[in-house]
């Protein structure tokens, strides 16, 4: 299948830290698991050509997971038009878009993520799949699906713990009992999304932020680390505690607040 797409670099988006499965090919293409299958994807100036285990409905899919269907082009004049300082990120972060990733997997990867580095998170993450996820042959190679909540949810501590998670083991635990009896985070105002998911033992702001963000379409909500904390204070002046820098993200970045700070990380870490 081959997709015309405009302003986009699947590489810098699939590894830009929000996907934990993508795997660069020697030939320069990428392959992840979304869903429900397989996709291969390689880059040609302007051009997709994607290969996959499932092609039922696969323009669609994605169109969806590379949020390749929202105007960017009018967000980001509304954002330079709010604050003109923004323009020269803005102009370096064309080709970036936010993933639009499974709920589920979000929540399970980002407690995973919690003080932990994008490769052991990988490797947890990949483990648990082989072992609890759907098997799909793909190119003559073995991969699997993100687990359901059904084949996770009478996990116990000592069955994450073979993975490595560490301390988050019963945080997951504590996740999966509460799945079933949370809310329908799609309902909820992101304030009330947010509570919600922070009812779970070890989900703090940080970490229900970016399950917000790539899981839910929020783009209002603003994941404040330590890095963002010095960012922020570094060029906007502002005091360094996270109620001031929340505050000034509201007044000035406003529904696009998640957006802008992965502007930030984005031309920081390729750009810069």
């Amino acid at each position: 299948m081959k997709i015309e797409v405009k302003n986009v670099n699947m590489e810098s988006i699939l590894f830009s830290g929000a996907c934990f499965r993508a795997i660069k090919e020697d030939d320069g293409s990428i392959t992840n698991i979304i869903k429900d299958r397989v996709v291969n994807i390689k880059q040609d100036g302007d051009t997709l050509y994607i290969k996959s285990s499932n092609y039922h409905n696969l323009k669609e899919i994605i169109l969806e997971y590379f949020d390749l269907n929202r105007d960017y082009d009018s967000i980001n004049e509304q954002l330079i038009d709010n604050n003109i300082n923004l323009k020269k990120m803005i102009d370096k972060c064309k080709d970036y878009k936010i993933l639009n990733q499974d709920p589920f997997e979000m929540c399970i990867s980002y407690i995973i993520s919690q003080n932990n580095n994008v490769k052991r998170i990988s490797k947890s993450i990949d483990e648990i799949c082989k072992k609890y996820g759907d098997k799909i042959i793909f190119n003559e190679k073995e991969y699997y699906l993100f687990p359901t909540y059904q084949q996770l949810k009478d996990l116990k501590e000592e069955d994450f713990r073979e993975f490595g998670v560490g301390f988050r083991d019963r945080y997951l635990v504590d996740f999966l009992k509460k799945y079933e009896s949370m809310k329908d985070i799609n309902k909820l105002n992101t304030e009330e999304a947010l509570k919600e998911l922070m009812n779970v033992k070890g989900i703090g702001l940080k970490v229900a932020s970016c399950i917000l963000l790539f899981g839910y379409k929020r783009l209002d909500v603003f994941p404040i680390d330590t890095w963002v904390k010095h960012y922020m204070v570094e060029n906007y002046k502002i005091r360094d505690d996270i109620k001031s820098i929340e505050q000034f993200a509201k007044d000035n970045f406003k529904e696009y607040s998640g957006l802008v700070i992965q502007y930030m990380f984005h031309s920081q870490r390729n750009m810069d």
